[in-house]
């Protein structure tokens, strides 16, 4: 239902520039996995920048939504090689005062917008070093990925962030492995449609007190859901974007102890 009422918006726009519209512009759509602006650990207030850039040959029209907001879309006219600058964008675009969510970027057009995401930590007067988030055009990914290459201990933290763009809920399954194919603990969660829970790797697996080079294996029950993890050194608040590789299919029995 978002995406027709997207669309209508686009066409709207495109006759009020009096275009055809009857001839219907195909729409491309991507998506960053999250944006925010939410208080975290060390009195960190995390934000998102984006920056949509046009370089086609034409004018383009975008639409963007903050998942499970679409009151707070907007719709932008872009000229060719211009430039839309979202400082952040949670607050200052979407005029929300905190929020933790996938931002949904829909071009009308056959080429999509050029799109940057970056992330940065501000405590006071210091901003800590961006964080790019990778963009995602090619929806959805497979059910069952892996996250590699995360940590916990004094030194690092990891967040394991699950957004869910569908329309259902998504039952979630996390296996924690040391090496590759061994499953070490196993925990479930459920996340609403249109939201990010995005949690601790120690909140998620309790009785794995400290370790480096751990892998989570996560499977959904709905193709929509895009996962992350968030690796953050302690002293420096320098954060790493982990993305996630595609896997087979695992039971998550454990194996050994």
């Amino acid at each position: 239902m978002r995406t027709i009422i997207l669309m209508g918006l686009l066409i709207s726009a495109l006759t009020m520039r009096g275009d055809d519209g009857s001839d219907q512009p195909p729409m491309i759509t991507a998506i960053v996995p999250v944006v925010g602006n939410v208080l975290g650990e060390n009195e960190v207030r995390w934000k998102t920048d984006v920056e949509l850039r046009n370089n086609v040959g034409v004018e383009i029209l975008v639409a963007l939504e903050p998942a499970g907001f679409p009151d707070r879309t907007i719709v932008e006219t872009i000229e060719p090689g211009g430039v839309r600058r979202y400082p952040d964008v949670i607050q200052q675009a979407f005029g929300m005062e905190s929020a933790l969510v996938p931002l949904i970027v829909r071009t009308a057009g056959r080429r999509p917008v050029t799109i940057r995401a970056t992330a940065y930590g501000v405590r006071g007067g210091k901003t800590f070093p961006l964080l790019p988030i990778p963009v995602n055009h090619s929806p959805p990914l497979p059910q069952s990925r892996i996250l590699d290459g995360l940590s916990f201990s004094s030194d690092r933290r990891t967040n394991v962030g699950i957004s869910n763009l569908g329309t259902q809920p998504a039952h979630i399954v996390l296996g924690l492995q040391r090496l590759p194919g061994r499953t070490v603990a196993v925990s479930r969660i459920e996340v609403p449609p249109g939201t990010v829970h995005q949690v601790s790797i120690q909140t998620l697996f309790p009785l794995i007190t400290k370790g480096s080079d751990f892998a989570v294996v996560v499977e959904t029950s709905q193709p929509d859901v895009y996962v992350y993890a968030l690796v953050v050194e302690n002293a420096t608040n320098f954060a790493r974007f982990i993305e996630p590789a595609a896997t087979h299919s695992m039971s998550f029995q454990r194996r050994g102890r």
